[in-house]
């Protein structure tokens, strides 16, 4: 067998989940893995080098209307009328579109410090509910837009079958959405045919209301759901809690925890209305708490219980969602300032006398994030991923700060860009800011948008 060529960086300061180490050295190999941590030399990264971010929830088609629903309605909005207009924007879209918007997204969420994205991916079929002549067509373009972008991927296909937790079925314009369980299963297996050490193929159970109990079970039945991913939105808003104590006899996630094997290889999307039972369910399984700060800022969700979460050993990760931002940096600053304003204190992450809470916040998310991905990422170290961001060694905003300050100067400093390059899977897709590709993808998807809006 030929030796596996690798090519060896050098690092001033290495961020380890211990800690930053110093002079550190990595080696990556041909195939984007890390085969060596140690010390030594090699070409020289930067004075703060990071693992990427994960990104464990992403509705990529969203990011095109992003500043499109920030008008007053006729009545009180919320997040259900939000869904109206999500609704008719999803109308637009066909595979051409949705890959050049998710190719832009993917670029964004590279260029802020994401290397990895959950894409819950549910716009299956054609406007009417008709499949596309290959069933499959929504879902390949989302794994060519994630090539092009350079960002490893676990696609979850979402099942949905009704329109609420009555049974309804589901109304016209969700149709694009539906599967039943055979077909759903079916589109499972073909996409698993493309997995590779960058994408991952998962599960996403919308939710509860849209996923009847059978169904919730069948899938998990499979033998494919026994050693992937598995995703859901639950919790995300009170009508949804009220809803399923109506017709289920009990909340979300204390129903979901009677009628599945909830392990760490679940990610509870948003989980923002929680009894103190149901918060201590989910940090004892070892899921993933999957927070969307400012999608559920935006849509007006609620709060996360943080800090009893956190005192419970709990597992989180973030996602972008609805993507009305695209950065890691704000997602971990409102999970803490959104505590902040809640209870009129300081520095609510942080437990305990001393801790960082940029420290403690980015690696909840990496943990978190890692998990709900499935994929080896989150760590700097040998036989995981060469996933890596540099920050910017001349940022004003950095300035004369040490290994005990970086961290929360580059989470609470501003807003100016920090992140210089990013690498992939051991290719470097962001250089001085810049995207390998950023000029043709920035194009093409002006040129989609300004389809969409004359339609």
């Amino acid at each position: 067998m030929a030796a596996t060529i690798s090519t060896r960086y050098a690092a001033d300061r290495l961020w380890t989940p211990q800690g930053w180490r110093s002079d550190a050295l990595l080696a990556v190999d041909s195939g984007g893995m890390l085969t060596e941590i140690g010390t030594g030399a090699g070409e020289r990264l930067g004075r703060w080098v990071l693992p990427g971010m994960p990104n464990l929830h992403s509705h990529a088609f969203q990011r095109a209307m992003a500043g499109l629903a920030e008008r007053k309605g006729k009545s009180d909005d919320s997040f259900w009328t939000w869904r109206e207009t999500m609704y008719a924007f999803a109308a637009t879209i066909g595979p051409d579109e949705l890959q050049a918007i998710a190719a832009q997204l993917y670029m964004e969420m590279v260029k802020s410090g994401y290397t990895q994205v959950c894409e819950f991916h549910y716009l299956h079929h054609q406007p009417d509910g008709t499949p596309y002549a290959q069933p499959e067509a929504m879902s390949l373009a989302l794994i060519e837009a994630a090539r092009e972008a350079g960002i490893a991927l676990t696609l979850l296909p979402v099942l949905y079958m009704s329109g609420g937790f009555d049974g309804r079925p589901l109304a016209p314009r969700q149709r694009r959405f539906g599967h039943d369980v055979p077909s759903y299963l079916r589109l499972l297996d073909s996409l698993r045919k493309h997995e590779s050490d960058g994408l991952r193929v998962g599960i996403a159970l919308h939710s509860l209301r849209a996923v009847p109990e059978q169904a919730l079970r069948e899938v998990l039945a499979d033998d494919a759901a026994k050693a992937c991913p598995i995703h859901i939105h639950i919790a995300e808003q009170i009508g949804e809690v009220q809803d399923c104590l109506a017709t289920r006899g009990a909340r979300p996630v204390e129903w979901l925890f009677e009628h599945a094997p909830v392990d760490a290889r679940w990610t509870l999307i948003h989980a923002t209305h929680l009894s103190e039972r149901e918060r201590e369910q989910i940090a004892r399984s070892g899921a993933v708490a999957g927070l969307c700060p400012t999608t559920e800022a935006n849509l007006g969700d609620g709060l996360f219980p943080l800090a009893d979460y956190l005192d419970a050993n709990g597992t989180l990760g973030i996602g972008s969602d609805s993507h009305i931002s695209v950065s890691p940096v704000e997602e971990l600053r409102w999970l803490e300032y959104g505590q902040r304003l809640a209870t009129r204190h300081r520095n609510i992450a942080a437990r305990r006398q001393g801790d960082s809470v940029g420290e403690t916040l980015w690696r909840a998310a990496l943990r978190g994030g890692a998990l709900a991905s499935g994929l080896p990422i989150g760590e700097l170290r040998d036989k995981l991923r060469a996933d890596l961001l540099v920050l910017e060694d001349r940022a004003p905003l950095l300035a004369a700060r040490d290994e005990h300050s970086i961290i929360d100067s580059f989470l609470f400093a501003g807003n100016t860009p920090l992140v210089r390059h990013v690498m992939v899977g051991g290719e470097w897709v962001v250089r001085g800011f810049t995207h390998r590709d950023e000029d043709r993808i920035a194009a093409r998807y002006r040129s989609v948008m300004e389809r969409l809006v004359r339609r």
